[in-house]
C-alpha cells in the first residue's frame, strides 16, 4: 500500500435485519440480549417491528467496532432523537391531511407575498387541513396567521440569527426544534399530503427542490406541489423560465417532469389546485412491482382502457385493473385500488395519469 493510501473499508456484516450470521458483529449471544431487552420493553422480537428494533441497536453497537469519534456519534444520536420527537408530535395527527409552506423568512408583513401566504394558509385551513412551516418570521409566521395555532406546526431550526419561534407558535405543543437540517426536511416532507412554495433564497430553493427531486424520484408519494405569490408577482415565472432554459431544453429532465409543479394564478387557485388533485385520488404504494393507487371511487372500464392507451409506457407488464387491497397492505382496506406492474421510472407521468384520474366523472351511485 502506497503511502498515504486509505485502509479499506470491510464489507459491512448487518446491512439488513436478521443478524447473527457466523462471524457477524454483534455475536449472537449480544443478539440475544438484545431480544431479551426488546421484549422486557414490550414488542415482540420476532416480529418485523422487533427484528427492525434490534438491527437499530445491533447497528449502533457497531459504531464501538467502527470506531467513530464523539462528534459522529453526537450527530447521529442527535439526529435519531429528533425523528423520534418529531414523530410522536405528528402520530395525533395521523388522519388529517397537512400541507407545508416554504418561503422567506425575510418577507415582511407589509409585502404582497405576506398577505397571500395568510389567505391561502387561512383558505386551507377552512378546508379542513393543517398547516406545517418553519417557526420563523416572514411566510412562516404568515403560514400560522392564516389558520391560528391550534391547525398549525412549527418546525423550528437553530440558526445564529433565529433564536425564537414567531408569537403564533411559539411555546405550542405543535412546535418541534431541530438542530439539523435535513431531520427537519425529512419530516417537513413526510408529513405533507402537499406542499406550497412562496418567493424565497437560497433556504426556499433548497427545499423547493428537495421536494421535487423527491417525487421525481419516486423516493416521496406523489403529491401536489404549487407556487404561490402575492399580486403582480413575476417571481414564479422567471423561475419557470429558468427551469425550462436550463433543465428541459438541455435534456437534463424530462418534459413531463414540468408537472410535477404548478404555479397559481392566486392563492385561491392554488387551493383549488391542492384540492382537485385529490378528488378521486386517495394515495398510493407499492407491493412489490405493482403501482397500488387508491381511489375514493373505482373507475369504469372503458376510462381504465384510456388510461391504458394513454399511459402505457408506464406498465411493465399485464394490465391495469381494479382490485381490492393486496395482503400486505394494511390500511384504507376499505378503498378500491387502481394496479398494474410499473416499469418504475417516469414519475411526472405518474402525476399526468392522476390528473386524468381525477378528470374522470365520478361513478353513479
Amino acid at each position: 500500500m502506497t503511502q498515504g493510501s486509505p485502509t479499506p473499508i470491510p464489507p459491512d456484516d448487518q446491512a439488513q435485519p436478521d443478524a447473527g450470521a457466523a462471524g457477524a458483529f454483534p455475536e449472537g449471544a449480544v443478539l440475544a440480549r438484545l431480544d431479551e431487552l426488546i421484549a422486557h420493553a414490550g414488542e415482540d422480537p420476532g416480529s418485523y417491528e422487533g427484528r427492525m428494533i434490534r438491527d437499530l441497536m445491533a447497528t449502533s453497537l457497531k459504531l464501538i467496532r467502527d470506531g467513530r469519534d464523539s462528534g459522529e456519534i453526537k450527530l447521529m444520536t442527535g439526529a435519531l432523537k429528533e425523528l423520534r420527537h418529531a414523530y410522536r408530535v405528528f402520530a395525533p395527527y395521523r388522519g388529517s391531511r397537512k400541507i407545508s409552506i416554504f418561503g422567506s423568512a425575510r418577507t415582511p408583513p407589509t409585502h404582497p407575498d405576506y398577505s397571500a401566504a395568510v389567505e391561502f394558509s387561512r383558505m386551507m385551513a377552512s378546508l379542513g387541513w393543517l398547516v406545517i412551516t418553519g417557526a420563523g418570521g416572514g411566510i412562516m409566521q404568515a403560514g400560522h396567521e392564516g389558520p391560528g395555532r391550534e391547525a398549525s406546526f412549527g418546525l423550528a431550526i437553530h440558526l445564529p440569527f433565529e433564536t425564537s419561534a414567531n408569537v403564533v407558535i411559539a411555546g405550542d405543543s405543535k412546535l418541534i426544534n431541530f438542530r439539523y437540517f435535513f431531520t427537519r426536511k425529512v419530516m417537513f416532507m413526510a408529513q405533507a399530503d402537499a406542499v406550497a412554495v412562496f418567493p424565497g433564497g437560497y433556504g426556499t430553493m433548497d427545499e423547493l427542490y428537495e421536494a421535487l427531486t423527491l417525487v421525481q424520484t419516486g423516493k416521496a408519494a406523489m403529491k401536489p406541489i404549487v407556487m404561490v405569490e402575492g399580486a403582480g408577482g413575476d417571481y414564479w415565472r422567471h423561475w419557470e423560465n429558468s427551469v425550462r432554459r436550463m433543465f428541459v431544453e438541455r435534456g437534463l429532465v424530462s418534459p413531463e417532469d414540468r408537472d410535477l409543479f404548478y404555479i397559481a394564478d392566486d392563492p385561491a387557485d392554488a387551493a383549488k389546485h391542492v384540492q382537485h388533485f385529490y378528488r378521486n385520488y386517495h394515495s398510493s404504494r407499492y407491493v412489490k412491482d405493482d403501482l397500488v393507487v387508491r381511489l375514493r371511487q373505482a373507475l369504469r372500464e372503458d376510462d381504465i382502457a384510456r388510461l391504458e392507451q394513454e399511459f402505457g409506457t408506464l406498465i411493465k407488464s399485464g394490465r391495469m385493473a381494479m382490485r381490492g387491497p393486496y395482503e400486505a397492505e394494511d390500511d384504507f382496506l376499505d378503498l378500491p385500488r387502481l394496479v398494474f406492474t410499473h416499469a418504475r421510472g417516469r414519475y411526472g407521468m405518474i402525476r399526468q395519469m392522476i390528473d386524468r384520474i381525477n378528470a374522470f366523472e365520478p361513478v353513479a351511485g
